[in-house]
């Protein structure tokens, strides 16, 4: 998945936790919440990968930047 995708996934997830006809009950809606949890964490860390040479502090190399946009899904290759 890519970042992007993660995020979307994570809306997703929390828009069925708040729908009652989605979730039977309290530890269901505790799981979806969990798991857009997840996904969000996910794509916070493809958006940071994407801002990492934009640091005018940043320590990476082209080739930390770029390992971390593939592992992240921002479209890096």
């Amino acid at each position: 998945m890519t970042g992007p995708e993660h995020y979307r996934k994570a809306e997703e997830l929390l828009a069925d936790a708040e729908d009652p006809n989605r979730v039977a009950n309290h530890e269901d809606r505790l799981k979806l919440i969990l798991a857009a949890q997840a996904h969000a964490t996910l794509a916070h860390a493809a958006a940071t990968a994407l801002l990492a040479p934009l640091s005018i502090e940043a320590d990476y190399s082209d080739d930390d930047y770029m390992a971390w946009g593939k592992v992240a899904g921002v479209g890096q290759a």
